[in-house]
């Protein structure tokens, strides 16, 4: 049986080169690659797309949408790393380990990767509501720091130049108009009525990240507990390879967002106490929270093992 062939459009980004990375060392793909001088050439991309079982796009909304018409040809399947097909018909939501997903994606000819910081607090919200934990109408509030990798070539530019200035090396906060480009995933993925109150920080540090999620109990379906909810959650995942829960956090140790840098798993901590609880995510923003999401999401539609190719530890 011939190897099924992969495409990266897009293979210069962030999320591109990592997606390349990971898959340029397996033996069970075939990775099709176009000169750079063709790589914004319609004829030329749309032959390489024709002939793969697979393309990525690594590639900014815009050019989604219109690379999503080039390859429309009936038989190619799509990874959109973008932000432009997350919620949009016809196209399924890659994060295989909310409940139905898996087989979604499997089955599906165009999957959307998730955000990094969508990924973090869908982890945690998206089950509770699921389950009727959380109310649909509960007023969330999520906060989530990030490496500076998150920003791509520019930032990372920014932050590795030679004389950056001096608030670069401190924790910065964005998106403050509270319009974050993930946050219309983030409110209809996890089935709420209204998105969270959402709040990215920046930091000195290459890659990882912890998005936390804030509770009072007393607004929960049967007001659980800190440690009830993390019960809960630990369930929910169990089984899984790449999504686990800590044990609770009972000491209130600290916790480090970069702990789960250079891998593609994630770690959800549930800290607290009776009347109030966090839930945090930590993982790689460059890993389950792109590029080795994207690998997990093409292993499962071209039949692959699911985390072939992927960091576990």
């Amino acid at each position: 049986m011939s190897k099924p062939k992969v495409f990266i459009d897009g293979q210069e980004g962030t999320t591109g080169l990592q997606i390349h990375d990971r898959l340029a060392q397996r033996n069970d793909i075939e990775l099709l690659t176009i000169s750079s001088d063709k790589r914004k050439g319609l004829t030329e991309r749309k032959a390489i797309m024709d002939a793969a079982d697979l393309v990525f796009f690594c590639l900014p909304d815009a050019a989604a949408k219109e690379a999503a018409e080039l390859a429309d040809n009936g038989h190619t399947k799509i990874i959109d790393a973008s932000t432009a097909h997350r919620t949009a018909p016809g196209w399924v939501y890659g994060f295989p380990e909310l409940h139905g997903q898996r087989m979604a994606v499997a089955q599906a000819s165009r999957v959307a990767n998730p955000g990094c910081h969508a990924t973090g607090f869908l982890a945690a919200a998206a089950p509770l509501v699921r389950m009727r934990v959380l109310p649909p109408d509960y007023p969330l509030t999520c906060f989530s720091l990030t490496g500076y990798s998150g920003g791509g070539k520019k930032m990372i530019a920014q932050y590795e130049e030679g004389e950056k200035g001096e608030e670069l090396y401190s924790p910065r906060l964005y998106g403050t108009t509270l319009q974050h480009k993930h946050l219309p995933e983030m409110k209809v993925v996890a089935g709420l009525e209204l998105p969270p109150i959402f709040c990215p920080v920046v930091d000195d540090y290459y890659k990882g990240m912890s998005t936390t999620v804030m509770l009072y109990n007393r607004y929960l379906k049967g007001q659980p507990t800190a440690e009830e909810l993390r019960l809960i959650l630990y369930a929910y995942y169990a089984g899984e390879k790449l999504v686990t829960v800590a044990p609770f956090n009972e000491a209130g140790d600290t916790l480090a967002a970069n702990t789960f840098a250079g891998t593609d798993k994630l770690e959800l901590t549930v800290s607290g106490n009776h009347d109030q609880t966090i839930i945090t995510a930590r993982f790689d923003n460059l890993g389950k929270g792109a590029s080795g999401a994207a690998v997990q999401n093409m292993n499962l539609m071209l039949g692959l093992p699911e985390t072939a190719g992927l960091q576990l530890s």
